[in-house]
């Protein structure tokens, strides 16, 4: 089924396959093409202004939604490592979109409490999974009524589905965080959201207008 979709799709964007492919080859991890499919159509969903993106990486995703994005949408990416930021506003630059993504070579638990005056149509979580339940709060602060977060990887390669004992002891904390964020999400009376099975799992969440 993945290969007869992945036959449907028309050619990708050059340079993200250039990013794309370079990222496998390092071992840089990045959104699964499936996973970067439905997220251009996040990018695309209802024109949005403004995307907050946490955890750039090479820049990758932040290109693919600013290329599906309306043309006036302002990108600002946040990324923990300055050597993979700075490697991201390189191909921001090659793909002529400095003047719509910023890339912010910070830790994202120093910057999201300093964007009081923001405002994000859409926000997208793919950094340290273990984390995402102690950045919702604030993500849910600058996020628009009616916007869009979309978390990465909240599937764990299938592990998420296993007791805590079955999983390395290593990993059982991000597990253990995992297993809380989703019932956050699932259970928070401010969002409507659904857990999907696309790449390594996607949780999408819409912000209930106030009432």
């Amino acid at each position: 089924m993945a290969d007869f979709l992945q036959s449907l799709e028309p050619d990708g964007d050059p340079l993200c396959e250039r990013i794309a492919s370079d990222a496998a080859a390092r071992g840089i991890p990045i959104v699964r093409e499936e996973t970067g499919r439905l997220l251009k159509v996040l990018a695309a969903v209802g024109k949005p202004g403004a995307i907050l993106e946490i955890g750039t990486a090479v820049g990758y995703s932040a290109i693919l939604m600013a290329l599906a994005a309306p043309a006036d949408c302002r990108i600002t990416t946040i990324e923990k490592d300055e050597a993979r930021a700075a490697e991201a506003l390189e191909n921001v630059r090659r793909a002529g979109l400095e003047e719509r993504i910023t890339v912010i070579a910070a830790d994202a638990d120093e910057v999201l409490g300093t964007l009081a005056g923001e405002s994000y149509d859409l926000v997208f979580m793919d950094a340290a999974k273990g984390q995402y339940g102690k950045w919702l709060p604030e993500v849910l602060r600058i996020l628009k009524p009616g916007g869009i977060l979309a978390a990465d990887n909240v599937l764990q390669e299938g592990t998420i589905l296993e007791s805590r004992f079955a999983v390395e002891r290593r990993d059982r904390t991000i597990h253990a965080r995992m297993r809380e964020f989703l019932w956050e999400m699932k259970h928070h009376e401010g969002l409507q959201t659904a857990i999907l099975t696309v790449g390594d799992g996607l949780a999408v969440a819409v912000k209930k207008e106030p009432r």
